[in-house]
């Protein structure tokens, strides 16, 4: 990161956008903790979560979805969302036994969990495909899947990697329909995305990222028509509504 700042307001999409390298990636990374940052800070609901794991920022409201290699191919599409699960709670050694010996307390809660599991692959539109193995779906409901494991946790602010790039528009439209209703149902979105279309039409705020630092920032048309914006990364892609 070069000296970026840039605020998140509850409830929205933020989009962010720029050229493969600008650090977008890295962003999702020092936020999600799979990063420290070598200065700087982090801060959720100004609490400083800088430095923290993975799986205590999990923990603290914050989900991210990952590109489709990180499915587990072999396994149904109802047991990605079942181990996404169990990540997120990041059961100990007593956990563990209850496993192994199958007590009841055990037994009550796959049950809950499983009632979740269905309940979020009801909610993207995926309890058709319960048992089928994720390396079979379409790329189309892979990278829904995708973005099912990252509700997992119940995230209160939802951090997507691409979630359209290199879908068809018909997918398109559906990822982006689900994106919003994720947020009306109170869950804050930042989302890296490469296809202008979406980001422009779907996007409270849009943030342009360039070498790590913020190029440009405010609503999608500002951003659009920003012609600083257009000569560096948008070039002549003025049709984009």
């Amino acid at each position: 990161m070069n000296g970026l700042s840039l605020k998140v307001r509850e409830g929205e999409i933020l989009g962010i956008i720029g050229p493969n390298g600008a650090g977008k990636s890295t962003l999702f990374n020092v936020i999600a903790g799979v990063f420290s940052p070598s200065a700087g800070r982090v801060l959720l609901e100004g609490k400083d979560i800088t430095g923290l794991k993975p799986h205590a920022i999990a923990k603290k409201g914050i989900g991210r979805s990952f590109q489709v290699n990180t499915l587990f191919g072999n396994a149904t599409v109802m047991d990605n969302v079942r181990i996404g699960f169990h990540l997120a709670s990041r059961r100990g050694v007593k956990g563990f036994a209850g496993v192994l010996l199958r007590t009841p307390a055990q037994k009550r809660s796959e049950a809950a969990v499983d009632k979740k599991v269905v309940q979020v692959l009801d909610f993207v539109g995926m309890t058709h495909l319960l048992g089928i193995p994720a390396r079979n779906l379409s790329y189309g409901y892979q990278r829904t899947l995708a973005l099912a494991l990252a509700l997992a946790s119940g995230p209160r602010l939802l951090l997507l990697d691409e979630p359209v790039t290199a879908l068809n528009p018909e997918r398109v439209a559906s990822v982006m329909d689900l994106i919003g209703r994720i947020r009306h149902r109170g869950t804050t979105v930042v989302m890296v995305e490469h296809n202008m279309r979406a980001i422009f039409t779907s996007c409270d705020r849009v943030a342009v990222m360039h070498c790590g630092a913020k190029f440009a920032e405010g609503t999608p048309e500002q951003v659009r028509d920003n012609p600083e914006v257009i000569e560096a990364y948008l070039g002549r892609r003025r049709g984009l509504a």
